[in-house]
């Protein structure tokens, strides 16, 4: 909780003035969908998806998170909502120097400038919740500096409330799921990207996951010039990633093979896993000109999973490879799906045969043939929206969000890379041996020696 001195705790200032525009945009939509439906006028879902991207687009700032993330999950918007809010851009205008200066100096002190032998005006990057100075320590050391923008406490209470807004709206014009999990999911998730502490716990796990691959680098978090709101972390020189869709498939398919393993690995042995694999939160390391690993950046949203549940996702696997209908079931019941119908098992196989059929498929493919990365999965999420709409309304639970994120994101990688590998292999390697015990006691070891809990 924050401490009484901490002023920008969810500020009821900040937040009724977030509420005033979030909710100014929003209200004139759902009034308009509101008559519509009342009067029955008719309803063009493209253009009230374009508008609503429209005004999410003039806000920045969290809630942008927040549609992106929905765009990835079946049926939790429509499917004309989905496409238009995947292309949203979380990026909001930089601080000015003097601005940051405050900043700088309500998270180090009045000496803060002294605290670095140099310290870059302009940001690095800018993202949805704060920006990334360059930065050197007094040895010398070339720093990334993630600074939070002010208020973003109150921000992201107003935001998630506009967020209930949003879904409210999808229940009351086409409810084929019941969205209260992803509502506490995304509104949990998102609040702990706020402390800048957690990433760092977030930073350690990981380091200590692929400590000894030389293939995976993370970034060493500087703590005497971290805070709450202010992250310093060691610069890792990289290459984007879109840089290399150009180059010979032997160096792509290398980048997405080790990009499975930077997903996979720590879900498979330890139970977590990076829930935004975002163009921007890694780049590439080379040797010479050749690829030679990918720098992991970001570590806001690390969605630590319960054993049971990474066992679910080994036997889903393993019941549709082996077209297991007890298997399959027993899974669902795992992740937490209740009242499985022979119908809606039967829907719910429509989703898992796209996000597990390259794994069940033993052959050198590419992850999707003919789809572009902006598509990856709106057809089948389409057909999961048809299907759940004659079963009524169906309660999504709360671990399917980000592990279906992550699985859409890895996805649209691969896509982008155009990389060809046998998927099946790669996976089998990681749950090869699989032991829910095992993973249990490693999961504890490394949650105890970085500070973390599988209950957060």
């Amino acid at each position: 909780m924050p401490s009484s001195r901490d002023r920008e705790a969810n500020r009821m200032t900040a937040r009724l003035g977030r509420y005033a525009k979030v909710g100014g945009n929003m209200s004139g939509i759902a009034a308009k969908l509101a008559a519509g439906k009342l009067f029955g006028w008719d309803q063009d879902p493209a253009k009230n998806a374009a508008s609503i991207a429209e005004s999410l687009g003039e806000l920045k700032g969290p809630l942008m998170k927040v549609a992106q993330l929905l765009s990835t999950i079946p049926d939790a918007v429509p499917p004309e909502y989905a496409a238009e809010l995947a292309s949203l851009q979380a990026n909001a205008p930089p601080m000015g120097w003097a601005f940051v200066k405050r900043r700088m100096r309500a998270e180090l002190g009045p000496g803060w400038q002294g605290k670095f032998d140099k310290f870059e005006k302009e940001p690095a990057a800018a993202a949805s919740l704060g920006q990334v100075h360059r930065a050197y320590d007094q040895d010398g050391a070339m720093l990334a500096c993630k600074l939070q923008y002010p208020d973003m406490d109150s921000a992201v209470e107003a935001d998630l409330n506009q967020f209930d807004m949003l879904l409210a709206l999808h229940r009351r014009f086409r409810p084929a799921i019941e969205t209260s999990e992803i509502a506490k999911e995304v509104g949990d998730r998102l609040r702990e990207e706020l402390d800048y502490r957690r990433e760092a716990r977030h930073s350690k796990l990981y380091a200590n996951v692929f400590a000894a691959d030389e293939q995976i680098q993370i970034p060493e978090v500087f703590e005497d010039l971290s805070t709450r709101r202010l992250l310093s972390m060691s610069w890792l020189e990289g290459r984007p990633l879109l840089a290399y869709r150009q180059e010979k498939l032997e160096a792509r398919n290398k980048i997405a093979q080790v990009m499975f393993k930077a997903w996979w690995h720590p879900f498979a042995h330890y139970g977590v896993i990076h829930g935004d694999p975002h163009l921007g939160n890694y780049t590439i390391f080379e040797d010479g000109a050749e690829p030679a690993g990918v720098n992991l950046l970001d570590y806001g949203c690390v969605r630590i999973f319960p054993p049971d549940f990474v066992q679910g996702v080994v036997d889903l696997y393993h019941g549709l490879l082996e077209d297991d209908q007890d298997r399959v079931v027993a899974a669902y019941e795992t992740w937490g799906f209740a009242g499985l119908t022979t119908e809606l098992i039967e829907t719910l196989n429509i989703w898992a045969s796209f996000i597990f059929g390259p794994l069940l498929s033993d052959r050198v493919r590419s992850i999707a043939d003919g789809v572009s990365p902006a598509a990856y999965g709106r057809q089948e999420a389409f057909r999961v929206h048809q299907s759940l709409k004659e079963l009524g309304p169906v309660k999504i639970p709360r671990y399917f969000v980000f592990m279906d994120r992550a699985a859409i994101g890895l996805g649209s990688v691969f896509l982008h890379l155009r990389a060809e590998l046998n998927f099946h292999q790669l996976f089998n390697e990681q749950i090869d041996g699989f032991e829910l015990d095992t993973l249990n006691a490693h999961q504890k070891h490394q949650l105890d020696l970085c500070g973390l809990s599988s209950e957060d």
